[in-house]
């Protein structure tokens, strides 16, 4: 497969929260003979806390540097990296990782992400404007993020976990 710029060919998932970046992210890598890395679960080591006591701490920013920090740390290649979803409002961290891959927007709709998330508490999810923060304002102050920093995007609304990967895969290797 083609190396994206500066020998890194690595495949950054972003998106909603319950897009499917950590799931997804494992098949792709399957289909695609990728390493896979998830930055969640490299946070909640290098920190020793879930995401969550880390938000519940820090505040929605302090996680968000964390988080930055972390994220301009990986230097893998050849590897499917599933970001968090608040990934994309580290400016710094996107950038680096679009240095050392292709950025690829899980697309789901906003009734899909209602669908698939059960309880937002526990997910650790970075609510910028507060714990008070509908669903819908977390959804619409977002998307234009991921359709920004965005190479490729790829609906995946309603797809099982294996079509969504394989048609994740398909728009990649067009892209590469």
């Amino acid at each position: 497969m083609a190396q994206a710029a500066g020998g890194k060919d690595n495949i950054i998932l972003i998106g909603m929260p319950g897009a499917g970046k950590s799931t997804l992210g494992i098949v792709l890598a399957k289909i695609m003979n990728y390493n896979f890395i998830d930055a969640d679960l490299i946070i909640q080591n290098e920190c020793d806390r879930t995401l969550q006591k880390l938000i519940d701490a820090m505040g929605p920013d302090g996680f968000i540097e964390v988080e930055n920090q972390i994220l301009c740390k990986i230097e893998q290649t050849h590897t499917i990296i599933a970001t968090g979803g608040s990934a994309v409002y580290s400016e710094e961290a996107i950038d680096h990782l679009k240095e050392i891959g292709k950025v690829v927007y899980l697309q789901i709709s906003y009734d899909e992400m209602k669908k698939r998330l059960s309880d937002l508490q526990e997910r650790g999810v970075v609510l910028k404007g507060g714990i008070g923060m509908s669903l819908r304002e977390l959804y619409d102050e977002r998307r234009p993020l991921y359709e920004r920093y965005a190479d490729i995007t790829v609906n995946v609304d309603d797809l099982t976990l294996t079509a969504a990967a394989r048609k994740v895969a398909n728009a990649i290797s067009q892209l590469l």
